[in-house]
């Protein structure tokens, strides 16, 4: 499962020949959308993470390919910061990502200019991003101003953010900088205090598994504080809340990651002493996520995962996010949870 994953990044087209990957691929149109520099972020964690887990020198390669590409090609100079695409505002939630991809190319490669462009970026991410008791989630460049707040949740504050926010808590142990990790507290604090709001938040339950998925990202950024009462209390709380929803809307709309970030933090949660595992839940999960693999087909389609499907049939979508998380995910409950630095 893990090479087919890694081979698809590498040899089905999606990571294009300078390095910068395809938002995903459209298998009824035969083509891919254009290079985004999060899922760019995103494929270089993944690949990092499978080069550490297979051994194979073509994914270590691939990874500080794609890491180069966003160093030298995705950063925007003048602005010091991360366009979404070339020429496009800036998110945080997208430069968060980016900071993490780079940093897991730094550790596999020991590139110190990975992590100096990590550390550029992390700076972006805690001056140029915050409002007044929140983080604007999208800005101009290169002004630097806060645009418009759309209706979908990647264009509203909130407390998904704090996936990206753990970018902050990771440049501190790359650094040895601890006011880093108190940027990192900051955002805790904030989402901590707000993120009942997020649940359902859209009375179309289709609309509702698309936060599903954000609502894992709160998740997995409250496992760098899951010693804590409070955070433990929470991450088992948002664990149940996400598990009904999902069996709620599944039947009609489901997106593999949720299944695949829900089994992550499961894993996490219980390696950590935080919250015990539930077997049960775990297991149906494994298999939810086994099934969106494309195990057979032609070279830009086998071995990614599929985006998930609509009233039971598949969604013609080869997605590297999904590809990333429901390969992590199936690979650490065979294996073992792994460190919380190598989450994609």
């Amino acid at each position: 499962m893990l090479d087919q994953a890694g081979q698809w990044f590498v040899s089905s087209g999606i990571t294009a020949a300078g390095g910068g990957v395809a938002r995903f691929h459209r298998i009824d149109a035969g083509q891919n959308l254009p290079v985004s520099h999060e899922i760019t972020g995103y494929a270089v964690s993944s690949l990092a993470d499978l080069a550490r887990r297979t051994g194979q020198p073509r994914f270590r390669e691939a990874a500080i390919r794609s890491a180069r590409y966003l160093r030298e090609k995705a950063w925007d100079e003048s602005a010091s910061a991360f366009p979404f695409e070339s020429g496009g505002p800036a998110y945080f939630f997208d430069t968060g990502i980016i900071i993490r991809g780079l940093l897991q190319a730094w550790r596999l490669s020991g590139e110190t200019a990975f992590r100096d462009r990590a550390v550029e970026a992390g700076m972006s991410l805690a001056m140029d991003f915050l409002g007044e008791g929140f983080f604007y989630p999208v800005i101009s460049l290169p002004e630097k101003q806060p645009e418009a707040l759309g209706d979908r949740w990647s264009r509203q504050p909130g407390c998904y953010q704090l996936k990206s926010a753990m970018a902050w808590h990771d440049l501190a142990a790359a650094t040895g900088d601890s006011q880093w990790n108190q940027a990192y507290e900051r955002a805790l604090e904030l989402h901590l205090a707000g993120w009942r709001e997020f649940l359902p938040g859209d009375p179309d339950p289709l609309r509702v598994m698309d936060r599903l998925h954000a609502f894992c990202y709160f998740l997995e950024g409250l496992l760098p504080a899951c010693g804590r009462d409070e955070v433990r209390s929470v991450l088992a709380e948002g664990m149940a809340l996400v598990t009904n929803h999902h069996r709620e809307i599944r039947a009609r709309f489901e997106r593999s990651d949720v299944a695949a970030q829900l089994l992550r933090v499961r894993l996490l949660a219980d390696a950590r002493g935080a919250v015990p595992l539930d077997r049960a839940r775990a297991e149906e999960e494994a298999a939810i996520v086994a099934e969106y693999q494309f195990r057979d087909g032609e070279t830009r389609v086998r071995g990614g995962f599929c985006f998930g499907s609509r009233d039971g049939r598949r969604m013609p979508f080869v997605n590297p996010v999904s590809t990333a998380f429901c390969a992590q995910a199936l690979a650490m409950w065979e294996s073992g949870a792994g460190e919380l630095a190598d989450l994609v």
